[in-house]
């Protein structure tokens, strides 16, 4: 049996940090959210949003509560430009900010600068990268050679920003690859650039710290995240941001234990849209905190509709089986899943309902709009537990345990021959068929 060639790689180093402090924190508030839906969910498009689709997102987005979003790169494109100044001259909800990108690249900054002239305010978001990889492969620079790219870009925005005096601009800077960065050298840069904007706690900068690829287990970034709070000067100067991608797979538990490690700040995209495997899912983040009580400050009461404008504007369909928003995750096909459920509602009437309890549905449906009526549906796979849910919800039928085994039996056998499932009307359809057309049944079958 041939071998696959680990030989080729290195595992990722830890850190040195043994008084780490964030396994014993639990999330306890929302962190605040910034969609970059329409920018680095954008750019990995096949087919990249026009203006149109863009709109329909960006609305939803400002509609499901995100209050900083980042709608493009304006100094890449014109299409770019032109949609940030549509949405400028349109005018912006007043309690929502513009984010734009930029390298720190002169030419790139002006334009960036010119593009959101006349917003209210506005995070510009000035990148470079700053890993060891990129510095010997890709720039052929040294640290100092990095460091002053980063200054500089930001001495730049800071006299661009006086030239602006009707905008409130909040510098945001991105250590682009900062997985891949010595911590030591994250944390110079980071320091110098605070000093050349003249952070303080009146004008903290956003310090933005990417999994831009994930290179290690979740734990080993918290751990660079705490160690980059204990180590960076001028806690109150600066929010500190994460920005998780999923090329391991873990970029939520990654986001999670980062919020846990001090993070106050959290970019991504609405189910997890993005370069390569994609960016952290912000709807499971949010979801996630909601079933731990914490509220997530985000409006997901009706997340199919947000699910249909994303997929709309991003032509990518949602997986069934995506967590939360996915058609099939509230749904129960086997056996025992079914009859736990059933007992479950059956457990829950009888209480105040005022704490949500229920075998294999950590959380409720009805929370996100889902109804219960497809939270069971009965295959060749389920047992007298589906059947008897689908009679007593859908039909007002409640049979007997020898009875209900009787024609679970039979319904069984019907969907063994066809493969797929029967819905509740062809199941109560059977049911008026073999029991001589009981009063009702047949006509709640039909409608």
């Amino acid at each position: 049996m041939p071998r696959m060639p680990a030989h080729k790689y290195r595992p990722f180093p830890q850190v040195a940090l043994a008084d780490r402090r964030w396994p014993s924190r639990r999330i306890e508030r929302a962190p605040r959210w910034c969609s970059v839906d329409l920018r680095d969910g954008n750019q990995a498009l096949e087919d990249p949003m026009g203006p149109e689709r863009k709109r329909l997102l960006f609305d939803a987005l400002v509609r499901a509560g995100f209050r900083e979003i980042e709608v493009g790169f304006p100094s890449a494109s014109r299409p770019e430009r032109e949609f940030v100044r549509e949405l400028v001259e349109r005018g912006i909800p007043e309690d929502v900010t513009l984010q734009v990108l930029t390298q720190a690249r002169e030419h790139l900054v002006r334009a960036t600068f010119d593009a959101i002239r006349g917003a209210p305010r506005a995070v510009v978001h000035l990148y470079n990268s700053t890993s060891e990889l990129q510095r010997r492969v890709v720039f052929g620079k040294d640290r100092a050679g990095i460091r002053q790219i980063a200054v500089d870009g930001t001495r730049l925005a800071r006299r661009l920003a006086e030239e602006l005096p009707e905008t409130e601009v909040i510098l945001e800077y991105t250590a682009e690859s900062f997985t891949g960065t010595e911590l030591d050298f994250a944390a110079d840069v980071c320091e110098a650039v605070m000093d050349a904007w003249g952070a303080s706690a009146e004008r903290p900068v956003i310090l933005n710290l990417p999994a831009t690829v994930e290179m290690s287990t979740p734990n080993v970034y918290a751990d660079q995240v705490e160690w980059f709070a204990r180590h960076v000067q001028g806690r109150e100067r600066y929010v500190l941001s994460v920005h998780p991608h999923n090329d391991r797979g873990t970029a939520v538990a990654a986001a999670e234990l980062a919020v846990m490690a001090g993070a106050d700040r959290v970019e991504g995209t609405l189910f997890g849209n993005g370069e390569r495997t994609g960016n952290v899912d912000l709807v499971t983040l949010a979801l996630n905190l909601h079933t731990q009580g914490v509220d997530p400050g985000l409006d997901l009461a009706d997340l199919d509709a947000l699910v249909e404008v994303a997929e709309r504007a991003t032509r990518m369909p949602v997986h069934p089986r995506h967590p939360y928003a996915g058609a099939l995750v509230y749904t129960a096909f086997s056996g025992s899943h079914q009859d736990a459920i059933k007992k479950g509602f059956a457990a829950l009437r009888r209480t105040s309902g005022d704490r949500w309890e229920m075998p294999y549905l950590p959380m409720d449906p009805a929370d996100v709009g889902r109804t219960y009526q497809a939270v069971i549906r009965v295959n060749s796979q389920s047992g007298k537990g589906g059947v008897g849910w689908v009679l007593e919800e859908h039909g007002g039928i409640t049979l007997g345990r020898e009875e209900l085994v009787r024609f679970a039996a039979v319904i069984q056998g019907m969907a063994e021959a066809r493969g797929t499932d029967l819905t509740p009307a062809e199941i109560l359809e059977v049911y008026a068929r073999t029991h001589g057309g009981a009063p009702g049944v047949r006509a709640i079958a039909q409608g």
